[in-house]
């Protein structure tokens, strides 16, 4: 994600408090109350805590946290169909808290829109009819509606159901309708509030591929509620993690994983599968035994006995890799006057520094040495990644 992206919704500390007893909940929330001890005492509940963050034009923003931790509250305040308690909540520069009755209309129908979980469905419409409901309820003409929402039905993969009853569909096609339904209208603003989850894991991790296919597509900016931390991991440029209304961290998967800001983060996050996030820059190591492309094999031999290795990674004099000598090689060469350009190894694995490690483990599992990772750009060797590194990061 390019961080020079503009800023489209920013949250400046937001609370949404339920109930009459504010002021002694939120001290009660301040001193390190949890939420069910604050209800119990006041039969309030404090559902969102000084929440601030912004969200950038084009990114996939996933908010997480477990049931009650204020992430669908926070997200129906970005439509305001949540009305915040306090703060303050900007599209584009502008305080939402402050549109006019008929400028926030326009907000919903033009600026932002929403799938939700249940699907949100008119049964007593067909796919088509279904989809293209928005652009009815905008006054937009039959022959433009209807081309613009098969060009949705087409995109989420329904072409052929456009003249479907809604009941006759599966869970996974319902939710394409409401994905077709939103995208119809053109939105600046996607949001998803736990879309795929009531959906069985395969028809979920097609939707989750077909979604980024759609994002390539559109680049929407597009806010997602999950409580899956793989799902989470999977789609997201950027993350919160929330917990009793509080946002405890804001960053990209990989950036948490490795940097998680606290214990609750950690184990929040150490069911996730890393691989799917960590790259090779984050587990790769120096290799002890570099020698040049010139160098003799007595100095490649010397080099690896220093080290107590059986290998070496050779470069030129630039650093660019060139392949990979071995101790009998290396011994056979120096029998019998050969050159280090003799003996080398050039069909060797190699990867690059933003690799998933996820994309490399047949790879690590079936190489004799570890793999050379090298700068895309100049083909420079900037490290090593070994099998042990790779199955490390996956326990």
């Amino acid at each position: 994600m390019n961080d020079n992206k503009n800023t489209i919704l920013k949250v400046q500390n937001l609370y949404k408090i339920y109930g009459k007893n504010a002021e002694e909940a939120l001290l009660l929330k301040k001193e390190g109350s949890d939420k069910n001890t604050i209800y119990k005492k006041t039969r309030t509940t404090v559902a969102l805590f000084d929440v601030s963050l912004d969200i950038k034009e084009g990114e996939i923003f996933v908010i997480i946290g477990m049931s009650g931790s204020g992430k669908s509250t926070l997200v129906r305040c970005f439509n305001l169909l949540n009305k915040p308690s306090r703060g303050e909540i900007f599209f584009k520069g502008k305080d939402i808290n402050k549109l006019s009755e008929q400028q926030l209309l326009t907000y919903r129908r033009d600026k932002i829109s929403m799938v939700f979980q249940n699907f949100g469905l008119m049964s007593h419409r067909n796919v088509l009819e279904n989809v293209e409901y928005g652009l009815e309820i905008k006054g937009m003409g039959r022959e433009e509606r209807r081309k613009k929402s098969m060009e949705m039905i087409s995109m989420v993969g329904l072409d052929g159901y456009e003249h479907e009853p809604i009941n006759s569909l599966s869970g996974g096609m319902k939710q394409r309708v409401g994905l077709a339904r939103a995208l119809a209208n053109d939105p600046e603003v996607l949001l998803m509030d736990e879309p795929f989850s009531a959906l069985d894991p395969l028809v979920k991790k097609n939707m989750q591929f077909e979604l980024l296919q759609i994002q390539k597509k559109l680049n929407k900016t597009i806010v997602f509620i999950t409580h899956d931390i793989d799902e989470a991991f999977k789609l997201g440029d950027r993350i919160a993690i929330m917990k009793d209304g509080e946002v405890i961290q804001v960053e990209t998967p990989e950036e948490m994983s490795s940097n998680p800001a606290n214990e609750y983060v950690k184990q929040f996050i150490d069911s996730a599968d890393k691989t799917q996030v960590i790259s090779v820059k984050n587990v790769m190591s120096i290799p002890n035994s570099i020698i040049k492309y010139t160098d003799s094999s007595r100095m490649a031999m010397n080099t690896m006995k220093n080290n107590k290795v059986s290998s070496a990674y050779v470069v030129d004099h630039m650093m660019r890799f060139k392949g990979i000598v071995g101790i009998d090689d290396v011994l056979r060469a120096e029998r019998e006057g050969l050159k280090i350009a003799d003996i080398l190894m050039t069909e060797v694995k190699i990867t690059y520094e933003d690799v998933l490690l996820t994309d490399i483990i047949d790879l690590a599992a079936n190489t004799p040495f570890p793999i050379a990772v090298l700068d895309r750009h100049d083909k420079s060797l900037m490290g090593i990644v070994s099998k042990a590194d790779v199955l490390s990061s996956i326990n």
